[in-house]
């Protein structure tokens, strides 16, 4: 199972790295949401400080709806699907290939993100371990729901519409508890914030996501 994740994961970041599309495109839009929403609020320092947190995530989210719809439409249009199920991979190996992969890229965004939050928006990065704990699972997390989604998706003719109605609701825990998390790291969400409870349930959601992943996705892909 994990020869065949890592074989996949390895297809999909190459497929990644030689469209440049999360480069070119994701990145851009990624940066665009931060410009847009210190528009949208305040032009006082104070307010967008205040906020960072929540709206980091809500970038960091769409971001993760973009790699997921980017993924399922390359295996839509080559056939790759249909390769994948006539590979004899393992199914489950195959879900954390690309839950893998998606989880990557959202890393290497969520940097991104975090150095326009210190240009844009003034924000005094503080208590890394537990930003880099809150990332760590959330992007777990987001990535494996994703992926799942994005498999139960993609047999529908409207899929790219489809997914963004299953997915963001059920991302919604990732998105309070990772920023309920990093405003504790952060010193903006008040005296009574405290991250651990929040890290835990990010890990439970990345958890349960994961083991549903490697058990479903193997019908879902048959379904496809």
């Amino acid at each position: 199972m994990w020869r065949d994740a890592v074989l996949v994961a390895g297809k999909d970041l190459r497929i990644e790295a030689r469209s440049r599309v999360a480069t070119n495109q994701v990145a851009p839009f990624a940066l665009l949401v931060l410009v847009l929403f210190a528009f949208a609020l305040d032009p006082d320092r104070g307010v967008l400080t205040r906020a960072a947190a929540g709206l980091f995530w809500v970038a960091v989210l769409l971001c993760a709806l973009l790699a997921v719809q980017r993924a399922q439409t390359v295996e839509a249009g080559e056939g790759t699907a249909d390769a994948l199920r006539l590979s004899g991979l393992d199914p489950a190996g195959i879900f954390l290939g690309k839950a893998g992969a998606v989880a990557v890229q959202l890393l290497v965004l969520e940097v991104l993100l975090g150095l326009g939050l210190v240009v844009l928006y003034g924000v005094d990065l503080a208590g890394y371990p537990v930003l880099a704990a809150t990332a760590l699972a959330a992007t777990l997390g987001l990535a494996a729901a994703g992926t799942l989604y994005g498999a139960l998706a993609s047999g529908s003719r409207v899929r790219e519409t489809l997914l963004p109605l299953l997915l963001l609701p059920a991302v919604a825990p990732v998105l309070i508890a990772a920023t309920r998390a990093s405003e504790a790291a952060l010193g903006t969400g008040g005296l009574d914030v405290a991250p651990g409870d929040w890290l835990a349930l990010l890990g439970v959601f990345s958890v349960v996501y994961v083991a549903a992943g490697t058990v479903a996705f193997g019908p879902l892909m048959e379904e496809q």
